[in-house]
């Protein structure tokens, strides 16, 4: 069984593309990569293809007509066979040494067959010729030790807000949760975030600058 499924989509930016890829693949065999092609029309789908060819165990390509965002998200959430669901947009990756973190707390989780829901870390905002990056991070507000629920929140401030970057999803939670986004639409992360919470019982943060 796989650990995690990341649902890239993946349309006209192959120069992003496969650095995202690569990033992810040094999870190993315990990752499923969905790169999901919503209906590109350069040589993204090719590049996506040999990536496959190259990682048959890993890596699984998922071709559709342009559905737009939401309409990747919800055919990759549809394929994801793995116990956790994490969305990385092809324009962007994640940091190598929290990724592996993440991954043996997650294998710890299904080892021990740990009720988790959501798993929480921080995301950076690394704009191209910027010359500061923007860490959104919950450290303040959130504890760093082990699960908790609502109960056990502090708040956060609109300055520290949950975003899809930020958060893990356990699989069947998504698959379960009657969660379906629009088509075509701009925007869809917040749904993604926020329509699935009400279901969320068991949350765990770590605080790694991991996306």
């Amino acid at each position: 069984m796989k650990i995690l499924s990341v649902i890239v989509p993946c349309y006209n930016s192959q120069s992003y593309m496969e650095h995202a890829i690569l990033t992810l693949l040094s999870g190993g065999e315990d990752v499923e990569i969905l790169l999901i092609d919503d209906g590109s029309a350069d040589g993204t789908l090719n590049l996506a293809k040999k990536y496959e060819s190259m990682h048959p165990d890993i890596i699984r390509v998922i071709h559709q007509e342009n559905k737009g965002h939401g309409g990747a998200l919800n055919t990759g959430i549809e394929a994801a066979a793995g116990a956790y669901l994490k969305v990385v947009d092809s324009d962007d990756w994640v940091n190598v040494d929290a990724y592996l973190k993440i991954l043996d707390e997650l294998k710890n989780v299904v080892r021990n067959n740990e009720p988790l829901d959501m798993l929480l870390s921080n995301f950076v905002y690394e704009k191209q010729g910027a010359k500061r990056k923007k860490v959104i991070h919950y450290r303040h507000y959130l504890d760093d030790d082990g699960l908790f629920m609502w109960s056990d929140i502090r708040g956060l401030p609109v300055t520290n807000y949950l975003m899809m970057h930020s958060i893990i999803y356990r699989t069947q939670l998504l698959k379960k949760c009657g969660l379906k986004l629009p088509e075509h639409t701009f925007y869809v992360d917040s749904l993604y975030a926020f329509v699935p919470l009400s279901h969320v019982r068991t949350i765990r943060y770590m605080d790694l600058n991991f996306y």
